[in-house]
């Protein structure tokens, strides 16, 4: 029984160390991560993940030791035959003579060892395999094999990774086995060289043949690379790649193939250094054929006549690129780029004028830290903009939300950081183009508690998941959680969700304890059974955790809900570096889509997914392989789904290959004749491409009202006049349209650097410019944006006055518009339009309240505009008298003041 137990010991023992160790050597973590997963209801992720993980590591350990193992074993039978011959002029090896069992057992260890590195080297392949068992048909076929897409984005890649495991297989295999005929006999060394025993020389030549068969295969995937080929002026096979670099891939993998032979026909004897020959040619053809020959080609036949040779290469370059980024989606139009605007036109496109965005991310935030943070443990990390119906008025805001920064409490110690100051608190809105009579923004929502002085409410202030979320922290524990501070007091809770893992009881923490390396997790008094875990608190982790295959947008949002509660919207990416013909972006990858819609509790962490983009072949897969985990878009809550929008990232890429892949005519592309670039602004720096930007307006004869988008310029390569602009709709039922607005190419339109420029030269403007960054001050420039307003373009720039000193908050003291010849600025927005369009523009809307019974987003009927108009007038000339006031123009005061009393009169009169 004894004897019977001892092979199965062995066995065990290797699968163990081949299969179960690589996924153990952070077995704490993974039960932890077992119990998260399966409290957020995704169990189905890590069970699938972690079988297709067991799976490649039996392949690959198992796999790699049974064939390493079985040709030692054959290898060992033959130097057996052989015995050790050490004598006469042959070097004598005492060491091996003597330690002999020694080095086998090194031999068999280091085998073993291998087998574990490369069970651990195959699990992580876990994402291609799985994708290799659901290759989707595309329908579309490349145009050089004609396969089907699916193959080289979902197949392909596993390929590679199974000609890799049987490359390392083989090599080990070639090592090994010559290393224990070293040791046991076989192979000896002689002063006039190695001598290999016949039988040696059988096994090893058999092993050289099935290497070069190997190296045929891998030649064969090559030509499948001739798909990602950079050689030429695109990205893909082109001229010389077909027709030179191909046919000498043929070549070799015949000669390949005709080494392997030659290795198989000398293992059963004669002269071993015949394949040397075949050797030799593969070596002679690799080097003259693989960069000698194509280059001639390139510089002889190709280069002479390079459009007619490479046109058909450039069209199928053009083609896939637009495929891979989604570029021919996005409609074109034109845009007549008028000057005839009108006050009327201005006053019926109020709403675009209202979304106008003052407040540039970098001095609000600013702003908001030094007015709202209330505390030094809270930060505001980013400002993002979004979209609200605020007192039945739709309205771009930016928001912020105050986080709890761990690193800065007052006491840092294990209770403080991890049981008492868990969750930050509420947010800060308010609307992107308003400022009070200091220059200092507006809030709709403020304070801690919120107070909000519109219809928007939020009811869930507390924020447990963000962006700046610790570690990990303890809740319903027998600590208080610090909620707020209020005056000298602060005011504690105790949380009422369901986020978190359940302690339970002992087992638990001890586990949670080794997986932190904290011993009060496990000594605490303070953690009770009912205390719940709460881990993976960023909400960019949290949802990478969950969904190891979605890239996610660095920048998550957050967005109020009809009920008060706050939730992040996150956008999710699907990659891949395999696209054929598809021109690679900066970060490497050539394939993209905005696949994923996350969403995320800030209080109970809960997270969903949902698929934006259905045609996406990922997704698919995803959706298939993990079943359940994505929801359809329209399955998002209503009042959430009103909040998506097209992401920057993914826009950004966008522009910039539609930059240059706009062009679809091959001749016109080759010699690039209408080449963009993304336009370029000081605001960022000198020569820094300018960021795009979301805004609310009405698109010339596209959009039947004011709706939320992103925009994005463009300019000619080596010019700055502006070519075009593109825009991404945010809002149902268009969401995920683009649209590109092309101007007349016979006619000058300022692009942004010459906006600038013309700012600058402006004696007025620039003197007031330079008097003001005297005197201990700064003046900050905000973002110039451009404006399209039916078919004519504005351009807008906020200035900001900040003190040079810390501490400093930015005001906003001007706002610069520029149209056709004019380049005004004034005090306001409103100002500066009725500068240059004459009358009494304003824009500014009249705050109504939705009855009693109605919902606050619903959008009540709109207000008597002659009421509207007279409210704006009022507003215009306090706010005009006060920077008077300002100024000294005690005159120009006087005037203000009289005229706003004439038109506070007229509303008392319309009131009665």
């Amino acid at each position: 029984m004894a004897k019977n137990r001892g092979p199965r010991i062995i066995v065990a023992l290797i699968l163990f160390v081949l299969v179960f160790l690589p996924l153990l050597t952070n077995g704490v973590g993974m039960l932890v991560d077992w119990l998260w997963f399966n409290q957020e209801g995704y169990r189905v992720i890590y069970l699938t993940i972690l079988k297709a993980q067991i799976d490649l590591s039996g392949i690959a350990g198992i796999g790699f030791l049974a064939i390493v193992g079985a040709n030692l074993f054959f290898a060992h039978t033959l130097s057996q035959r052989q015995g050790f011959r050490v004598y006469g002029e042959f070097i004598e090896f005492q060491p091996l003579e003597k330690f002999g069992v020694l080095f086998r057992w090194l031999i068999w260890g280091g085998v073993l060892f291998a087998g574990y590195i490369v069970s651990e080297w195959g699990m992580g392949h876990w994402l291609i395999y799985l994708r290799a068992r659901q290759v989707p048909w595309m329908g579309v076929a490349d145009p050089l094999f004609g396969r089907d897409l699916g193959f080289f984005l979902f197949q392909l890649p596993y390929t590679w990774f199974l000609y890799h495991l049987a490359l390392i297989i083989v090599v080990c295999c070639l090592l090994s086995a010559t290393f224990l005929y070293l040791v046991e006999g076989g192979v000896w060394i002689t002063p006039r060289g190695p001598v290999i025993a016949r039988a040696a020389r059988a096994h090893l030549m058999a092993l050289g043949g099935i290497l070069f068969l190997l190296i045929a295969y891998r030649i064969r995937l090559a030509m499948y690379d001739l798909l990602y080929s950079p050689r030429g002026m695109v990205f893909g096979a082109g001229y010389t790649d077909i027709h030179a670099t191909w046919p000498v891939l043929r070549i070799l993998l015949v000669l390949s193939v005709v080494t392997a032979g030659l290795f198989f026909w000398r293992a059963g004897g004669g002269d071993y250094r015949t394949p040397l020959f075949g050797i030799g040619a593969l070596l002679v053809v690799g080097v003259l054929g693989g960069s000698i020959y194509p280059e001639i080609i390139q510089q002889v036949i190709v280069k002479p006549n390079e459009i007619d040779k490479e046109r058909p290469y450039i069209a199928s370059s053009i083609e896939f690129t637009r495929k891979a980024y989604a570029l021919d989606r996005f409609e074109e139009r034109s845009f007549s780029a008028m000057e005839d605007l009108t006050q009327d036109d201005i006053r019926q496109n109020d709403a675009t004028f209202r979304n106008v965005r003052l407040w540039d991310h970098n001095p609000l935030l600013t702003t908001f830290a030094q007015l709202q943070e209330i505390r030094t443990y809270y930060d505001f990390v980013h400002i993002d903009n979004d979209r609200y119906w605020i007192n039945g008025v739709y309205r771009q805001v930016s928001l912020s939300p105050r986080e709890l920064n761990p690193e800065s409490l007052p006491v840092r110690n294990w209770i403080n950081e991890n049981l008492t100051y868990t969750h930050g608190y509420g947010l800060c809105l308010g609307p992107v183009n308003e400022s009070t009579s200091e220059g200092l923004p507006v809030f709709f929502i403020k304070d801690i508690p919120p107070v909000s002085s519109v219809s928007l409410k939020v009811t869930r202030p507390e924020i447990y998941y963000g962006e700046l979320g610790g570690d990990y922290c303890f809740v319903k524990t027998h600590t208080p959680e610090f909620d707020y501070p209020r005056g000298d007091q602060d005011v504690y809770t105790d949380y009422s969700g369901t986020g978190g893992i359940p302690v339970n009881g002992f087992w638990r923490r001890l586990l949670f304890s080794l997986a932190f390396g904290e011993k009060n997790i496990l000594f605490s008094s303070e953690i009770l059974p009912e205390s719940r875990l709460m881990i993976y608190r960023r909400v960019l982790d949290r949802a990478h955790r969950l969904t190891p295959f979605v890239y996610y947008d660095h920048d998550p949002y957050m967005v109020i809900s009809d009920s008060g509660a706050l939730y992040w919207m996150l956008d999710g990416y699907t990659l891949s570096t395999r696209y054929p013909y598809s021109e690679p972006a900066p970060d490497g990858e050539n394939y993209i889509r905005n696949s994923v819609k996350a969403t995320i509790d800030a209080y109970t962490g809960e997270v969903k997914f949902y698929i934006s983009d259905p045609e996406d072949p990922f997704i698919q897969t995803y959706a298939r392989l993990f079943p359940g985990v994505f929801h359809p878009l329209d399955e998002m809550p209503k009042d959430l789904r009103a909040h998506i929008r097209y992401p920057e990232d993914f826009f950004s890429i966008q522009a910039s290959m539609y930059a240059v892949f706009h062009m679809t005519d091959p001749r016109v592309f080759f010699n690039k004749e209408d080449l963009w670039r993304v336009a370029q602004s000081a605001a960022g720096g000198p020569g820094s491409t300018m960021a795009p930007y979301y805004t609310i307006m009405k698109l010339a004869e596209v959009g039947k009202r004011e709706e939320f988008i992103l925009m994005s310029a463009f300019t000619p390569a080596r010019k700055d006049n502006m070519i075009a602009w593109l825009a991404a709709r945010c809002d149902d039922p268009n969401y995920g349209k683009v649209l590109v607005f092309t101007f007349p190419k016979q006619k000058l339109i300022y692009g942004p650097q010459q906006i600038e420029s013309r700012i600058d030269q402006d004696p007025t403007i620039s003197q007031q410019l330079t008097l003001w960054g005297t005197g201990g001050s700064k003046v900050i420039r905000g973002t110039l944006l451009v404006t399209p307003v039916l078919n004519s373009v504005l351009y807008v720039e906020p200035l900001y006055l900040a003190a040079q000193s810390g501490g400093a908050l930015p005001q906003l003291q001007r706002v610069i518009v520029a149209y056709s010849d004019h380049v005004v600025m004034e005090s306001s927005l409103d100002a500066a339009l009725t500068k240059i369009f004459g009358g009494n523009i304003t824009t500014a809307p009249v705050q109504l309240i939705a009855p009693p019974g109605t919902s606050p987003v619903s959008k009540p009927a709109a207000a008597e505009p002659d009421f509207q108009a007279l409210v704006h007038e009022a507003n215009q000339h306090y706010e005009r008298a006060l920077q008077l006031q300002r100024e000294g123009d005690w005159a120009g005061y006087g005037d203000e003041i009289k005229k706003l009393g004439e038109v506070l009169n007229k509303l008392a009169a319309m009131q009665h």
